[in-house]
């Protein structure tokens, strides 16, 4: 295996989304800037296409420091690039107005709470690429999207194309650095921001991505392993089982054979 080389990645990357949609009745890209890593390597990469491309921020009840990062790393891009622009669409009245409809015991479910949230960007999203003939751009990597589905189903899972979904989070690191994504991301802990606290991604999945990226490629003898890596092992396992509705294809009933 050769070495992860970030100017060779990032240039056939670049590359891939112009070529994408060369023939598509599309302009360019647009996608939430979080304040993480991830979508800042997504939008530094969108933004080197020379297409349109349109960043936005959508906070829902959102971390000050998340917010204040990912308008830093907007303003940085816009400065830099001519075809980039912006846009910071306050989504807390709307997220509250849509809460207080729901019946009282999803009102008191977190979980179901924190992916409508996600759910809420990802229309905001397509309302906006619809006027302005843009595609949505994906900022998941492998781990999250393929290895243990931390994501939004019809979420951030709900995006036209994937720029960086071939990439541990390590290689996307080395990426963020390459393409001078500010310092304030690169050191931030990886947070889905969905909680309004200030819980990692580490914190509810029991792992970090160093460790889950050691599980994503092992093959060899459990009996080999520390007992810590035998426990993240066991919380890769689960979580790949129990998201497998998320990483698959959308089953169809095929009753071809019926007719």
């Amino acid at each position: 295996m050769t070495r992860f080389n970030p100017k060779i990645i990032s240039n056939y990357i670049i590359d891939w989304l112009n070529n994408y949609i060369h023939e598509l009745p599309i302009k360019g890209f647009v996608l939430g800037v979080s304040g993480g890593v991830d979508s800042a390597v997504v939008a530094s990469l969108c933004a080197r296409t020379n297409k349109k491309v349109l960043l936005l921020t959508m906070p829902i009840h959102q971390a000050e420091s998340e917010y204040s990062r990912a308008k830093a790393q907007i303003a940085k891009l816009e400065d830099e690039f001519h075809n980039v622009e912006s846009l910071d669409i306050q989504l807390t009245e709307v997220f509250d107005v849509f809460k207080s409809t729901l019946p009282s015991n999803v009102q008191q479910d977190e979980l179901s709470l924190a992916n409508a949230r996600s759910r809420l960007r990802m229309t905001t999203l397509y309302s906006i690429a619809q006027t302005h003939q843009l595609l949505v751009a994906g900022t998941g990597n492998k781990i999250e999207d393929f290895g243990i589905g931390f994501f939004t189903k019809y979420g951030d899972g709900g995006v036209d194309i994937n720029p960086i979904g071939d990439l541990l989070k390590s290689e996307v690191y080395e990426l963020a650095s390459y393409l001078n994504v500010i310092e304030a991301i690169r050191t931030a802990k990886p947070t889905d921001g969905l909680w309004g606290d200030n819980r990692s991604d580490e914190d509810q999945i029991g792992a970090s991505y160093e460790e889950l990226e050691f599980a994503f490629m092992y093959d060899g003898n459990d009996e080999d392993l520390s007992p810590r890596q035998k426990e993240v092992m066991k919380i890769y396992r689960r979580l790949n089982k129990v998201n497998k509705h998320k990483v698959t294809p959308i089953p169809v009933c095929d009753t071809s054979h019926l007719r």
